[in-house]
């Protein structure tokens, strides 16, 4: 008994050892050299599994023998067997798209969405489904970030304790633990990049628009993006370049400019921020934590021969506030219906699904509500909401540009916001401050503008990241300068 408790213990040191990976090329060049690619692939399942216990990233995994079928499928193709997980509010063929909801344990869609069909034209395998806030942080009060009904609450990895922000918790925390090199967050309002800067990892959310929403489970068609999320910002740019590009049952993709250069996605410059115009966003009432990174973000800047310039945004954004809120409470209400039709779902409308979490109000409204569905139901004033969508776009789209053109600026680049927060099922997230006040991202989201977080520094033993700031359909730009300010910054944290 006691020579087999020796060998299951080295057996879990030996999964937990092999398959850590933080980035793309680096699991490339395990499996070029693996003999047995199956025993391979089994054994790296396996270990995700394993490792994955504490942390609780993964919703669902696909069977390692879909798995193998399209590893061998995508022989020659560029990225041709990397993993990657998807948000759980994706459609993926053979596998559930849940929303993390128990009304939706049984949505098997029939076809992938277009993101997902360009993965796999790119080579990657669809690993599985990374845990969410249940869905997307847009059900009730006092939510918790991370927590599902259908798999339970996702840990901050750098501290179990703490939260790892929401909605695209599982995707972060799976990236930050090395289960897999890259995976795919959506965002309306800060679910790809606070659980990016919180899990010290690399989160994009691209201009709306650059990659479709069909097959995505919606919440709002003016703000709603996909976007990858990786440990260093060249695998998230490989990523993006894979799922970008129109999509005709997507209207707001054929905004994209005719003359967007994909390639340059790719096409990186370590010293991208020399001599350009850096604004970097500062406020007369930062805390002394908020004035160290600061500080630390001015001597990177430094480093790399930038111009730097202080700014401040005159408004801010709080999804929740009124005219914000109202949009998307009417937007998701539309956005739901139409994503139901057609589906093998006891479903039609999102009063369907308010009357599902009635019926199971133990095990799906144990810990907060469904106030926000509520509502929704209630957000039909077509007049008001046209009215307030082009205020509150135009008032946040003005905002960004004008600082940018004010100063003659090349890139805006400021604290993503505060560290983790410990998690509270029962009275929901605090996001607490720690030194930090503030955050910075939230008319990007409302704008549709794209914005790019990386990590910084550690707070508390917590990550705290750095965003990178323009306008519209300006990621080439973004990248460039996210990838200067990392090469130089050289922080890459991995959990203890």
């Amino acid at each position: 008994m006691k020579v087999y408790l020796i060998y299951l213990l080295s057996f879990f040191m030996i999964a937990e050892a092999n398959f850590r990976h933080n980035d793309i090329n680096s699991f490339l060049a395990e499996l070029g050299e693996a003999q047995d690619k199956e025993k391979f692939f089994k054994e790296y399942v396996k270990s995700v599994r394993l490792n994955d216990q504490k942390v609780n990233s993964v919703i669902s995994l696909y069977s390692n023998q879909e798995i193998l079928k399209e590893y061998f499928a995508g022989v020659g193709k560029e990225f041709h067997g990397v993993p990657i997980l998807l948000k759980d509010n994706i459609d993926s063929i053979g596998i559930a798209n849940t929303a993390g909801s128990l009304a939706f344990k049984n949505n098997l869609p029939k076809n992938d969405a277009p993101l997902v069909s360009k993965l796999r034209e790119s080579g990657f395998i669809i690993l599985g489904k990374a845990n969410l806030s249940e869905w997307a942080n847009f059900r009730g009060n006092p939510s918790t970030s991370g927590w599902t009904s259908i798999n339970g609450q996702t840990n901050n990895p750098f501290n179990l304790k703490y939260n790892p922000c929401g909605s695209s918790s599982g995707s972060a925390a799976a990236i930050a633990q090395g289960l897999v090199p890259v995976s795919i967050g959506t965002e309306t309002n800060g679910s790809i990049t606070c659980p990016a800067s919180v899990n010290g990892v690399v989160g994009i959310k691209p201009t709306v628009g650059l990659v479709s929403r069909t097959g995505v489970i919606p919440i709002s068609e003016t703000q709603d993006t996909a976007g990858p999320m990786a440990k260093n910002v060249m695998d998230a740019a490989r990523v993006l370049k894979a799922i970008a590009g129109k999509d005709p049952l997507d209207s707001y993709t054929a905004k994209i400019p005719q003359d967007y250069d994909y390639e340059k996605l790719t096409d990186l410059d370590s010293n991208y921020l020399k001599g350009k115009r850096v604004g970097v966003l500062n406020s007369s009432e930062s805390s002394e934590i908020e004035k160290e990174l600061i500080e630390k973000v001015k001597k990177v800047l430094e480093a790399k021969g930038a111009v730097i310039v202080d700014v401040e945004f005159n408004i801010s954004s709080d999804y929740k506030a009124a005219k914000e809120f109202y949009v998307l409470l009417y937007e998701f209400n539309v956005g739901m219906k139409n994503y139901l039709k057609g589906r093998d779902l006891p479903y039609e409308t999102l009063e369907d699904i308010v009357a599902f979490n009635e019926a199971n109000s133990d095990t799906v409204l144990k810990h907060f509500g469904q106030e926000i569905f509520l509502e929704s139901l209630k957000a039909t004033d077509t007049e008001r909401y046209l009215k307030e969508r082009e205020d509150i776009g135009r008032l946040a789209k003005a905002q960004i540009d004008s600082v940018l053109d004010a100063n003659n600026l090349d890139v805006i680049i400021g604290l993503t916001r505060n560290p983790g927060w410990l998690t509270d099922l029962e009275n929901g997230d605090s996001r607490g401050d720690g030194g930090i006040s503030w955050a910075n991202g939230g008319l990007s989201a409302v704008a549709g503008y794209p914005h790019i977080t990386i990590p910084l520094d550690f707070v508390n033993d917590l990550p705290v990241g750095v965003s990178f700031l323009g306008t519209a359909w300006d990621e080439v730009n973004l990248i460039n300068a996210a990838y200067s300010f990392e090469q130089e910054n050289k922080f890459f944290p991995i959990p203890k």
